[in-house]
């Protein structure tokens, strides 16, 4: 008997396969042959769901930044201070990127490499982490609340100090930044 799948389960394959594939390879020498099969699928499913092999992979970036995205909003605990939530929040987002140090270091690190359509990914991503921090950070009645502008400086920030973890593969060690991350949003706000 033959197993059908849903779009959204080849879709989900899909970025499985593109994720193994760029793990065991690197994007550069990633081929589409190597993502279905991977994935399991056929050529024309591919197609079907992507017009190219850039656009699987920034779909792969954009499902796994949301992923992070969402273990820092259920990191959240409203009853508690917007500092120790936040550190919750950085210790919950940093753990969570640490399980996957390959996928990571290509997501980090290749994104940057695919021109403009990265870049528009990578910065739709770091405005839903922003939208996120001055939510958490703006919810107490404050003086003078975070800027959008800020929040940007504190999220590029702690981009870098990930984007070096990453480079000097310490990947494991990535908790180590939390101190100094914390540090940072605490003299912006």
């Amino acid at each position: 008997m033959t197993q059908t799948y849903t779009d959204n389960e080849h879709r989900h394959r899909l970025l499985d396969g593109m994720a193994n594939a760029v793990a065991a390879n690197g994007y550069a020498a990633t081929t589409i042959a190597d993502i279905v099969r991977l994935a399991g699928v056929s050529r024309r499913t591919f197609y079907e769901h992507y017009a190219t092999k850039q656009e699987c992979f920034i779909a792969l970036y954009e499902a796994a930044s949301l992923h992070a995205l969402k273990v820092l909003r259920n990191a959240i605990d409203p009853a508690h201070d917007w500092q120790t939530q936040l550190e919750r929040a950085m210790n919950a987002y940093l753990g969570s990127i640490a399980q996957n140090p390959v996928l990571m270091r290509t997501l980090f690190i290749e994104i940057l490499g695919l021109g403009e359509e990265g870049l528009a990914a990578r910065r739709r991503i770091n405005e839903e982490i922003v939208a996120f921090m001055l939510k958490v950070v703006n919810a107490e009645q404050r003086e003078t609340p975070l800027s959008p502008e800020l929040a940007m400086a504190v999220v590029g920030g702690v981009n870098e100090l990930v984007l070096q973890a990453i480079e000097r593969k310490r990947v494991d060690t990535l908790q180590d930044i939390v101190a100094p991350a914390l540090q940072l949003i605490r003299a912006v706000i």
